[in-house]
């Protein structure tokens, strides 16, 4: 049972480091600072004093920038990347290693697995904003990047506190990301235009040459 439940909390978290690179690695580190949860050895530097001054530090920039039009593309190049390598941090930090080779292959599961999902669930974000910014002229970014900064939140607290309800709304949320990217497509598909068929042009059965 408690390998399900670090399962679920890795796989929580990162999927809330989709949403923000560092508030969920901050959450993390707050919550084994208060006990609430264990790290892997390795990680233990992140409950420090120096650490969490800078994870908050880094948190605050970034949901300061993503309240900026236009900034939070340009932030969206690089959170890709980093949503995969904190998904995979986050993740890692919760495996337990078995085996003589256990370590090793539980960064590997966490870089499939947690890094896949955080930058899936990125992946989606980055998708929804570019059509926030299509409809609203960049607008409506600023609300749209609030949702997102309460998503990483509340996910990331769910993951510790009931991490199987953080997974329900984890599959809940892919779900309904993938339905409306592929209604998307879909509506783009139709609305294309089609190109004409070509008409033969008639010719002549003596020369074959056209008919005018």
């Amino acid at each position: 049972m408690d390998y399900v439940l670090a399962a679920l909390i890795g796989l929580g978290l990162a999927a809330a480091c989709g949403f923000r690179v560092f508030l969920p690695v901050l959450v993390l580190a707050v919550a084994a600072r208060a006990g609430a949860v264990q790290l892997a050895p390795s990680l233990s530097f992140l409950i420090s004093d120096t650490a969490l001054v800078a994870l908050g530090l880094a948190t605050a920039l970034e949901i300061g920038g993503y309240w900026i039009p236009w900034l939070d593309h340009a932030l969206d190049v690089a959170a890709t990347p980093a949503a995969v390598v904190a998904g995979t941090l986050v993740a890692g930090s919760q495996w337990v290693p078995i085996g003589p080779d256990g370590e090793l292959l539980t960064w590997a599961l966490a870089l499939i697995v947690g890094g896949g999902v955080a930058g899936a669930v990125q992946v989606g974000t980055v998708a929804l904003r570019t059509a926030s910014t299509a409809f609203t002229g960049g607008l409506g970014n600023p609300l749209f990047a609030t949702a997102e900064h309460g998503a990483a939140a509340a996910i990331s607290i769910a993951a510790i506190t009931v991490p199987a309800l953080a997974f329900v709304a984890l599959l809940v949320g892919c779900l309904g990301v993938g339905f409306y990217l592929r209604a998307r497509a879909n509506r783009r598909a139709a609305a294309s235009p089609q190109p004409l068929p070509a008409v033969a042009s008639a010719r002549n059965p003596v020369d074959g040459l056209p008919i005018s």
